[in-house]
């Protein structure tokens, strides 16, 4: 994990929304729900977990903020998603969801005076508890985002690819 500061993580954090917007603009409802491979997910499956990363790991955030030191499991974003119906929204719908959270996440954030990232919580992780804090956990997100933004452009990319394809051999 990188060692980003505040800033740095406020800044990766009010881009990821943006950047899937411009990424997605033009994209049919086709294409935002083609997997690539058969193994890989597709941009709206992406953006389902990164809704669960932004759930789960933001709700740990507000546990922080709400609580002196609490106590609590870690719950996993890909088990968390099982209890969403985040696969079966429409894209739009669900971007809308998720760049609202951000907002609201970023509010929170911006408003906490330096000591607030400091905040820490003891996260019990199968037989192992470690010690997170509000900043790791912003962190944490900011950099799993940007991997799967990086996934989103090979999908969109590919996405052009076979749609440049087919254009080229419907024309004779």
């Amino acid at each position: 994990m990188t060692q980003m500061n505040r800033a740095a993580v406020l800044e990766m954090l009010e881009t990821t929304p943006r950047r899937i917007a411009s990424v997605t603009r033009r994209l049919s409802d086709g294409e935002l729900n083609c997997k690539p491979a058969a193994d890989s997910w597709s941009i709206n499956e992406i953006l389902a977990h990164l809704r669960c990363c932004a759930d789960v790991w933001g709700e740990s955030i507000r546990k922080i903020l709400k609580q002196d030191q609490p106590a609590f499991r870690y719950v996993s974003p890909r088990g968390w998603i099982k209890k969403t119906n985040y696969l079966e929204l429409e894209f739009k719908a669900s971007f809308l969801a998720f760049n609202t959270q951000r907002q609201e996440l970023l509010k929170t954030l911006r408003a906490l005076p330096a000591e607030g990232w400091s905040r820490r919580a003891n996260v019990k992780a199968a037989t192992k508890v470690r010690e997170d804090t509000v900043l790791s956990y912003a962190r944490r997100l900011a950099d799993h985002e940007f991997g799967h933004c990086e996934q989103i452009d090979r999908v969109r990319a590919r996405a052009f690819v076979e749609r440049t394809k087919e254009v080229i051999g419907n024309v004779d």
